[in-house]
């Protein structure tokens, strides 16, 4: 069969056809990328958590809590609130102020009411763009995501009838009566936390900074010990006064300019307060259960008694149980967990 060949004009006339499609077609993408809405992501399903009442013995003062809604840790989120309540002498004084990003709220909102239906609770929109244009690459991808970076802007968002907050990070279980901590007498400073005056602190810094005298300067006549920010107690009135969020923000632009340190938030924390802050027992922040940050391996616990145990690091709990290969440390874990597939829950 002889093989039929297109003119010169006919070849001139597809070529246009075939780009008049394209053309077509990229402008509908565009359009649509344009007009297309950001939905909020399928939220994870819970139990229904127990009623938690108080005892006889209760008074009215409120436990301010400060938590982050990330809804890629959620399902922390969740069994951390749980085990709050559960080991509270006064669960219905703990006055819950959640920071969630903008589109999310109501389908969280929805998500935590259905899950304790008597919780105290109150989400505030955080704006990522208060600090995306602040933060530099970490060694870790979720360290960089805004919400990461909202406690930098706690006393700003919640009311200012609340004096003194506890901070707490998604990763974490409490197996004590959180009023003990809420109680630490903060002699004056801004924070109090676990702090380990033993620890390399040369590690969180790069050899920009150590080899700058002017800001090595920020450390003189200070002892300065690593303390970790996912468990805070905050003074938000001495916060404010001091302007600290603005503080913070000042060592993010240095970070931008020279690149002096590689952890996310956490640098900016040492730098201001380190060896400044009122310290607590170690009990309540058993941290570095997640292992470290670029492998997650297990750990094993620190001797002494526990008041909270902190999954910090790579490696969740909840991803290892799912996956079938926890730690050990993540069987502590799993009795408070409340996602309604999980076959670890209090019900077993």
């Amino acid at each position: 069969m002889a093989s039929r060949s297109l003119s010169y004009t006919q070849l001139l006339g597809l070529l246009s056809f075939i780009l008049l499609l394209f053309t077509t077609s990229s402008t509908a993408v565009r359009v649509g990328v344009i007009l297309h809405k950001p939905s909020a992501p399928t939220l994870p399903v819970f139990r229904e958590a127990p009623a938690f009442r108080n005892g006889d013995q209760c008074e009215a003062d409120k436990i301010h809590i400060a938590m982050t809604l990330d809804t890629n840790y959620l399902r922390g989120t969740m069994a951390a609130v749980l085990s709050l309540l559960q080991h509270s002498t006064c669960p219905e004084n703990l006055s819950f102020h959640f920071l969630s990003l903008p589109h999310f709220e109501n389908d969280l909102f929805s998500s935590i009411k259905s899950t304790f239906p008597y919780l105290n609770f109150k989400i505030y929109t955080f704006d990522p763009n208060l600090v995306r244009s602040k933060i530099s690459k970490s060694i870790r991808q979720a360290l960089d995501q805004p919400l990461n970076y909202a406690r930098i802007y706690l006393a700003d968002i919640i009311p200012t009838s609340v004096d003194r907050i506890i901070y707490l990070d998604s990763d974490l279980v409490v197996v004590d009566d959180i009023e003990k901590l809420w109680h630490v007498e903060m002699e004056g400073k801004v924070v109090a936390a676990p702090e380990y005056c033993h620890a390399n602190f040369t590690y969180y810094f790069t050899k920009a900074f150590w080899s700058d005298p002017e800001l090595v300067k920020v450390l003189e006549g200070k002892r300065p010990c690593y303390f970790n920010t996912g468990v805070m107690v905050v003074d938000v009135g001495k916060w404010r006064r001091g302007m600290y969020t603005q503080k913070v923000e000042e060592w993010m632009t240095v970070q931008k300019q020279k690149r002096i340190y590689h952890l996310g938030s956490l640098p900016p924390f040492l730098l201001i307060f380190a060896g400044d802050i009122k310290a607590v027992d170690h009990r309540w922040n058993q941290h570095g259960l997640g292992g470290d940050n670029f492998e997650g391996k297990c750990r094993t616990l620190h001797p002494g008694p526990i008041s909270l145990l902190h999954w910090s690091g790579k490696g969740k709990p909840w991803l290892r149980l799912d996956s079938r290969k926890p730690c050990i440390v993540d069987h502590l874990w799993a009795p408070y967990d409340l996602y309604r597939s999980s076959r670890h829950s209090l019900e077993e």
